[in-house]
C-alpha cells in the first residue's frame, strides 16, 4: 500500500483546495491529511486565517479523500510524521516547489501543479470572496508578490499583465501564470482586483481603467504623480464602492503602528522633531537608476520616509522644501525634503546613489524613539532618555518581508471584515502626491533648463 501525506490551512476551501486533494489521492492508495492549528499558522507567517481549524478539518472531511486527517501543530513534525506513518509520498502546491526537497532522504517529494483559476463559489456557505488577483507588472516586486501571497488566504493569483512581451514570457514560464502582452481590457476580465506593480509613469492609468472596469485596486506608490490624478482616482474607487489602495508596506506593519502609538503614547513628552531617512546603493541597471524621468531617490522611497511625519504632525504643514543632489541626466541620487509645522519639523531624506545611515529618529521634550535600519520594516526600536541607563526595547512581530500586511489588508476591506483604513488615509495619499507634484514640476524646469 502506497501512503501519501500533505499539508496545508484549506482556509476557506475551494475548488483549488478540492483539486489538490484529489490529485494528492491519486498518487497512492492512502491519503493522510495535515491540517494546520491556528498558532502553528501564525508562527510560520500565514497571517490572515479565516476560519477554525475545527471548521478547516469538517471541510477536508467532507469530501471524502482523506483516508486519515491529522492536526500539524509545530515545526519538525514532517519529518516526525513520515517516519510515524510509514510515508512513501510527500506531496504539497507547486507554489512550495523546492521548500520541502530536504524530506527527500526520507520518502518522494511530489509538487503538484497550482490551480490558476480557482471557482469564487465556495463549497459551503460563506460571505467571504476568493479574491481572482491580476499582475500589473512582471518586474521584481511582482516577484515578491507570487511569494508572498501563499500566505494570505482569500486571495489567488490567476493572470498577469505586461506589454512587454520578453519580460512577460519569463514571468510565465517561472511561476505558470498566464501573462498578457496586449488587450489590458481582457487582461481585467478574468479577475476581481489587480495589484499595480508597474513602471511609476504607468500606474495611475493602469489604476483609472481597472476602477472604471468595477476592478478592487491595491497600487505601489505613487499611486499618482500629481494631486488631481490622486483625487480623481478615490472618488472614482468610492462612486464604484471599490477598494483603492496605495502599497506602503510600512504603513501596514504591525511593529511600525505599534511605533507611531508609542510615540503618540506620551512616553516622549511632545513631539517636536521627526528625522527618517532610507537610502540604499542601488543596482546601477535597476529601473531607479535608469529612467531619469520616473526613476530616482524621491520615487522610489520618498513616501516611506514622510508616511511617520504624516502620522504624528499630520498633513497640514506650514511649508516643505525640497533638495536634491542630481545625476548629469538629471536623475535625483539623494533628496532632502523639509517639513515645517506649527510646534515641530520634520526631515525626510531618501537616496538611490548615496548611501547614510537608514534610521527613525522622534524626539520628544522628555526623550526619543530611535528606530534603526531598516526602521521601514520596524523589527526593533529603542526608547532613549537623558538618562542613558534608562532604555526600553521593543521588538514587535514581523513576518516575511511585509508585503503580506497590505495583501492581508487588502482582501480583507474587499470582504468587509475589517477597515483599517486608518492604516494609511487617504488624506495622508493626497498629501502625498501633492508633495511628488512639487518634485516633478521642479525635475521638469530642471531637464528645460
Amino acid at each position: 500500500m502506497t501512503k501519501v501525506i500533505t499539508y496545508g490551512t484549506f482556509d476557506l476551501f475551494h475548488q483549488g483546495h478540492l483539486n489538490l486533494l484529489e490529485r494528492a489521492k491519486k498518487l497512492g492508495d492512502y491519503l493522510i491529511v495535515g491540517v494546520t492549528t491556528e498558532h502553528f499558522d501564525e508562527a510560520r507567517g500565514k497571517i490572515n486565517v479565516v476560519d477554525s481549524c475545527l471548521e478547516r478539518i469538517e471541510n477536508v472531511r467532507k469530501t471524502g479523500l482523506a483516508d486519515e486527517i491529522i492536526i500539524e501543530d509545530h515545526n519538525g513534525q514532517k519529518i516526525e510524521d513520515i517516519q510515524k506513518y510509514n510515508i512513501d509520498i510527500f506531496t504539497v502546491g507547486s507554489d512550495w516547489v523546492g521548500t520541502f526537497d530536504y524530506l527527500n532522504t526520507l520518502c518522494k517529494v511530489v509538487y503538484l501543479d497550482r490551480t490558476p483559476d480557482i471557482s469564487s463559489t465556495m463549497l459551503r456557505s460563506s460571505q467571504f470572496q476568493i479574491v481572482k488577483v491580476g499582475i500589473v507588472g512582471t518586474g521584481r516586486i511582482a516577484a515578491r508578490f507570487i511569494a508572498e501571497i501563499k500566505y494570505i488566504s482569500g486571495m489567488n493569483t490567476i493572470c498577469a499583465f505586461n506589454p512587454e512581451t520578453n519580460s512577460g514570457n519569463t514571468f510565465q514560464k517561472r511561476y505558470g501564470i498566464h501573462t498578457y502582452s496586449e488587450n489590458y481590457n481582457k487582461f481585467l476580465a478574468r479577475v476581481d482586483a489587480v495589484y499595480i506593480a508597474s513602471p511609476n509613469e504607468t500606474h495611475y492609468e493602469y489604476a483609472k481603467a481597472a476602477l472604471e472596469a468595477g476592478r478592487h485596486v491595491l497600487c505601489e506608490n505613487p499611486i499618482a504623480l500629481n494631486r488631481k490624478n490622486a483625487v480623481e482616482l478615490f472618488t472614482l474607487a468610492a462612486k464604484q464602492n471599490l477598494v483603492l489602495l496605495e502599497g506602503i508596506k510600512t504603513a501596514y506593519c504591525p511593529g511600525f503602528q505599534q511605533l507611531i502609538n508609542t510615540a503618540r503614547s506620551g512616553k516622549i513628552g511632545e513631539i517636536r522633531d521627526i528625522e527618517a531617512c532610507f537610502t540604499r546603493l542601488a543596482d546601477p541597471q535597476a529601473r531607479e537608476c535608469t529612467d531619469f524621468r520616473f526613476g530616482g531617490a524621491f520615487l522610489e522611497y520618498a513616501a516611506y520616509t514622510l508616511l511617520p511625519v504624516f502620522k504624528l504632525f499630520g498633513t497640514n504643514c506650514k511649508d516643505v522644501q525640497i533638495h536634491s543632489i542630481h545625476r548629469e541626466d538629471g536623475l535625483d541620487l539623494y533628496t532632502k525634503i523639509d517639513l515645517l509645522y506649527d510646534r515641530g519639523m520634520a526631515t525626510a531624506k531618501c537616496g538611490v546613489g548615496i548611501k547614510t545611515e537608514g534610521q527613525l529618529v522622534i524626539s520628544g521634550d522628555t526623550g526619543y524613539i530611535l528606530a534603526e535600519s531598516p526602521w521601514w520594516l520596524t523589527k526593533k526600536y529603542k526608547l532613549r532618555y537623558e538618562d542613558p541607563n534608562k532604555v526600553e526595547t521593543f521588538e514587535p512581530t514581523f513576518q516575511g518581508d511585509g508585503l503580506r500586511y497590505e495583501m492581508s489588508e487588502f482582501v480583507a476591506q474587499i470582504n468587509k471584515i475589517e477597515k483599517n483604513k486608518y492604516l494609511l488615509t487617504q488624506n495622508e495619499i493626497i498629501a502625498m502626491s501633492e508633495i511628488t507634484e512639487l518634485f516633478m514640476n521642479e525635475r521638469e524646469k530642471r531637464s528645460l533648463s
